[in-house]
């Protein structure tokens, strides 16, 4: 370990680093039940455990890059959501987070002063029994500016913040998920499971597995050779009139005659022998019944495999009078052959209803033959073609402003008053993100990119904090106590009991609802996942949205203000 040390860690800090992240996934894979530590804690865990042997201390500013990184992922995520909640219809929800939220806090900062814990040990409570990660950063940059602090002092309680972060995390992981799971519902003597059930069937819930598709595809292309006398001898401008009479969505893309295939023209004129391509909604193509209307199905490959397309349109426009729907829009006379499969409004998935209104700024999901989907495409709006690049000057720019609103200004009785740079990240990635979601076509970050940002800048920040924090942690956890353990269930248990009591009681939400709720609240996603395998359904994750967005920021915050009231 000492060559190791000498001769490979300590001119090479950098391999060490990675050498505790890979430790550290490795160890978040470990699975009992429903339980497991996770990425970010087994990068905490791999970090104190291989610091204490190394002994190597990581300086530089690699720490606050990636955690910004991360607070500026998490806010543009739940960006969208958060700003949706403030609104009247999300307003139970959140007062419901906030009260898990609040107590949260209260109860973290009273414990901690009987205990008689500084500023460290009590942000590690507040992080640990709230399963709130990012409250480390937060705190040791609240820590830092702490007047009357000597830099060793600074450093020594935040270095407490991890210890106790790690001390109190698994019983903050396991309890949620015994409690909201099994407990609680037991408690009020409601079958969780049935309780799902109703309420999947009452909302129509659709199952939320990225890798499950369904059987069903409501749009269709066949091939029918015309063999009925009398369909023949009409346009297909005519026949496509005929089928917007009758409601039904029909359209000839285009045709074989003769060993040549001819582009659809409204005005070309059907013929006996002819293959034509129809492009349908599955139930009115079974409602018009093709076969006895045109003739015999046909598998002509070369026919139906023109080039389609499926296009996001962000909607920029609306044209002089009454506002359009779906169903309006549809018979547009740039929309035939043109199929609408997604509808999106500020990052919100609104399904697709006949009767939605489409407003400037949504985003529309069209599909068809590529020469007509981007014909309809300028029509409505402005695409957006699927990209996998990130826009790096929009999320550059976010962390610049993010970092230049929490820089410290005010200061009162000698305390910072500032955001700090690391809350102003999260609250600029707010921002940013639901700008994204309102303007789709500025600020582009795939999913993968997003997930990149997040889950490897939190890992990297938390496994560098681990690996300065090892070779105090044994007399760090020496001075805290094991009363750190009870005082961390209690941190864990008591906002959750609160959160139940007033959701049940006074909101009367759905319990599956009300469940998910309290366990987004609290940011706990290994009590999420406990709870849709107890439920065996998706159903409680629907409560889950706006607490979590609003739990994320404000645990978050939670984490310079228990800073100032321990100092």
């Amino acid at each position: 370990m000492e060559w190791l040390r000498d001769n490979v860690f300590r001119p090479y800090p950098e391999l060490l680093v990675f050498l505790t992240i890979a430790v550290g996934f490795l160890l978040g894979r470990l699975r009992y039940r429903t339980f497991t530590l996770g990425a970010v804690t087994g990068c905490l865990v791999a970090g104190l455990a291989i610091g204490s042997q190394v002994k190597v201390e990581i300086d530089g500013p690699i720490k606050a890059v990636f955690f910004l990184m991360f607070l500026f992922a998490l806010g543009y995520d739940v960006g969208p959501q958060f700003f949706r909640a403030l609104r009247k219809d999300g307003l139970p929800q959140v007062v419901l987070a906030l009260i898990v939220c609040v107590t949260g806090l209260a109860t973290a900062w009273a414990f901690a002063s009987l205990a008689g814990y500084g500023p460290g040990l009590s942000a590690g409570l507040l992080g640990g029994g709230l399963t709130q990660s990012a409250v480390i950063g937060v705190a040791s940059d609240a820590i830092s500016q702490l007047p009357g602090l000597t830099p060793e002092q600074a450093r020594d309680e935040s270095h407490l913040v991890a210890v106790a972060y790690a001390v109190t995390y698994p019983l903050g992981t396991v309890l949620p998920a015994i409690l909201l799971a099994t407990l609680l519902p037991r408690l009020v003597r409601r079958d969780l499971a049935a309780d799902s059930a109703v309420l999947a069937a009452d909302l129509e819930a659709a199952d939320d597995d990225p890798d499950a598709g369904e059987g069903y595809y409501q749009h269709v292309l066949r091939a029918y050779d015309v063999d009925v006398e009398r369909f023949a001898g009409r346009t297909i401008g005519e026949f496509e009139a005929e089928q917007k009479a009758a409601g039904r969505r029909l359209y000839i893309t285009r045709l074989r005659r003769g060993g040549r295939i001819l582009e659809h023209d409204p005005d070309t004129r059907i013929e006996l022998g002819d293959t034509l391509a129809v492009s349908a909604i599955r139930g009115d193509l079974v409602a018009y019944d093709a076969r006895s209307h045109i003739g015999m199905e046909n598998d002509d490959v070369e026919l139906l495999g023109y080039r389609t397309e499926t296009l996001h349109v962000v909607v920029t426009g609306r044209r002089q009078g009454e506002p359009r729907t779906i169903r309006t829009l549809r018979h547009e006379e740039f929309m035939p052959g043109v199929f609408i499969e997604g509808h999106w409004r500020a990052g919100a998935d609104l399904r697709v209803r006949l009767d939605s209104t489409v407003e400037r700024g949504d985003t529309l999901v069209l599909t068809g033959p590529r020469h007509r989907v981007e014909a309809a495409a300028e029509e409505l709006g402005k695409p957006v073609p699927t990209s996998f690049a990130t826009d790096m000057a929009w999320i550059a720019f976010g962390l610049f402003l993010g970092g230049c609103l929490g820089i410290p200004a005010l200061h009162a009785a000698g305390a910072p008053l500032s955001l700090s740079t690391s809350t102003g990240a999260l609250l600029m990635g707010l921002v940013f993100g639901w700008i994204r979601s309102k303007y789709p076509t500025y600020g582009n970050l795939p999913s993968a990119a997003q997930w990149l940002m997040g889950t490897l800048g939190l890992c990297v920040f938390v496994a560098i904090v681990g690996l300065n924090a090892g070779p105090s942690f044994v007399p760090g956890l020496r001075e805290a106590g094991w009363p750190l353990l009870l005082w961390g269930a209690l941190v864990t248990t008591i906002p959750l009991l609160a959160g139940f009591v007033y959701g049940h009681f006074v909101q009367r939400l759905p319990l599956p609802i009300l469940l998910g709720a309290l366990a987004g609240a609290q940011t706990t996603t290994a009590a999420l996942g406990a709870l849709a395998e107890r439920a065996r359904s998706q159903i409680p994750a629907l409560g889950t949205t706006v607490p979590y967005a609003l739990g994320n920021v404000l645990l978050t915050m939670w984490g310079s203000v228990i800073v100032l009231l321990r100092r």
